[in-house]
């Protein structure tokens, strides 16, 4: 697979869930995007009209997290949250599941829960992104399985591996191609840890179509320096 410099930067959701992050931090961040290019910014709530206003004129999407980093919400709450998030100006949703369900083998909780949000995201027009996020590393090849197997049942667009909150780590490229084997009808977003241009390209080359990151304008400058 060519990566190109332009499907490098398509593929960058340039990202600042810091919850110290202010006013100037994500107007940087927002200027950076579309100085660059990127696919998208991922900001907290509280974040969204100010992205949204600063990007409107633009090619760059913004999202926003819901139930993060711990996914422990209950599905009201979730589904509120995405609401609230799309009518701040959210393009994209990227929602942690409920990880007790995933590690309980609970079926029917997790897929009514990712029902629920999806509903929410589908009703709106232009119709919203839902991205759901099964902190993989810190579960098990059965786990892991299980939760790919209803993200795809209820046909969320996308499965991420990680908030990049979790002691047990971020994306590796395994989970990328589990993931992409497991839900093959879901994009894979890889997350947590990615700040290099060699590693974005193999984690591209792994299956993500989407990369999360913080270090979005270091892994294109080093792209453009050829250390990658």
């Amino acid at each position: 697979m060519d990566i190109t410099e332009q499907s490098l930067v398509n593929s960058l959701d340039h990202t600042l869930l810091d919850p110290l992050a202010t006013a100037p931090q994500i107007e940087q961040l927002c200027d950076q995007a579309e100085q660059y290019g990127f696919h998208s910014v991922f900001v907290h709530t509280r974040w969204i009209p100010l992205a949204a206003d600063r990007l409107h004129e633009t090619s760059v999407k913004v999202g926003s997290v819901v139930s993060f980093p711990h996914g422990a919400d209950s599905t009201k709450i979730k589904a509120v949250q995405a609401k609230e998030a799309i009518f701040c100006g959210a393009d994209e949703i990227d929602m942690v599941a409920d990880l007790g369900a995933i590690v309980e083998g609970d079926s029917k909780y997790l897929l009514s829960q990712l029902q629920a949000v999806l509903r929410v995201c589908r009703s709106m027009r232009p119709q919203v992104v839902l991205k759901v996020i099964i902190e993989a590393a810190a579960l098990n090849m059965e786990q892991k399985l299980f939760a790919c197997s209803v993200c795809e049942k209820t046909g969320v667009d996308f499965v991420k591996t990680s908030t990049g909150y979790h002691p047990a780590g971020g994306a590796n490229l395994d989970d990328v191609r589990l993931i992409k084997d497991a839900a093959p009808n879901c994009k894979v977003k890889a997350a947590g840890g990615i700040r290099t241009a060699k590693q974005a390209i193999e984690f591209i080359k792994a299956g993500a179509d989407r990369i999360g990151t913080s270090s979005a304008v270091q892994i294109i400058e080093q792209f453009r320096a050829g250390e990658s």
